[in-house]
């Protein structure tokens, strides 16, 4: 298991990079954003010099807001440039996934309509990332998208999609926590994981672990028995990174302890 950090898209990348390395972590989530972070502002080959220099590996974020399901197809297309951008860039810093928040503005359009949507523009996106050596990946997203059946609606049409599990976003707008059921239809195509506390309801508050009722112990267990033993990113935003730091001790420590849950022997 490896535990890393996203850098935020206010602040100078190279910088992000370096207190990640001095915190021991193992890994940047590098989100390709505005204002500070955007595909277009980045320089790719001195990214990958830093993360190299450093040790470190790194996963592709884009931005949750990136319309690509819009019914605008001028929009749609507009989005799925910057998210080919993306792909490009995560290619040249050695990412090996890119992961996409699926869309679902489209007012006065059925649910059907807004799905369809994501997956033409995932399609169109495959050869791109194919190209590119670097994998798609959906994330969970309270609302519309936070139940296995939801994400099923993109999964199952797309063999090739992988599932990036947000376990905080699992905690919200749901009557319990969804990471269990989540794993255990899709827990073969997770690549990536997101870790942080919330007190459920619709606040995605981004806590450190601990802070909220998120049922951490567990996660990693429900994560250790589909066999999960990836990257972490730890999602806990908060000025003072001592916070970061001890989610990052919490996290390594349960995961030495914590073993999977044990098939049943019939």
């Amino acid at each position: 298991m490896l535990v890393g950090a996203m850098n935020h898209p206010a602040a100078e990348v190279i910088s992000e990079i370096r207190w990640m390395a001095e915190m021991g972590l193992d890994f940047i989530d590098l989100t390709l954003e505005p204002p500070a972070a955007a595909a277009c502002k980045v320089n790719p080959a001195q990214l990958r010099n830093e993360i190299e220099k450093h040790g470190l590996k790194v996963v592709g974020h884009t931005a949750f807001y990136l319309p690509f399901a819009s019914a605008f197809e001028s929009i749609r297309e507009a989005a799925l440039g910057e998210l080919k951008l993306c792909l490009e860039v995560f290619a040249e810093v050695g990412a090996h996934w890119m992961n996409l928040h699926p869309d679902h503005n489209t007012p006065m359009h059925p649910r059907s309509y807004f799905v369809q949507r994501n997956i033409v523009s995932i399609t169109e996106l495959m050869e791109p990332a194919r190209k590119c050596g670097v994998g798609l990946m959906i994330e969970n997203l309270p609302g519309e998208f936070n139940t296995a059946q939801q994400l099923g609606e993109l999964l199952d049409p797309i063999p090739e999609l992988g599932l990036h599990l947000d376990i905080g976003h699992a905690n919200l707008l749901v009557p319990h926590n969804m990471t269990q059921p989540i794993l255990n239809a899709y827990g073969d195509r997770v690549r990536h994981v997101h870790l942080h506390d919330n007190r459920g309801g619709s606040a995605d508050l981004h806590l450190g672990l601990g802070c909220g009722n998120v049922d951490v112990r567990a996660a990693i267990r429900e994560l250790k028995t589909c066999g999960y033993d990836g990257t972490i990113t730890l999602e806990v935003f908060s000025p003072d990174r001592e916070y970061l730091r001890y989610s990052r001790d919490i996290l390594r420590r349960l995961w030495g302890e914590i073993a999977p849950l044990k098939a049943n022997v019939v």
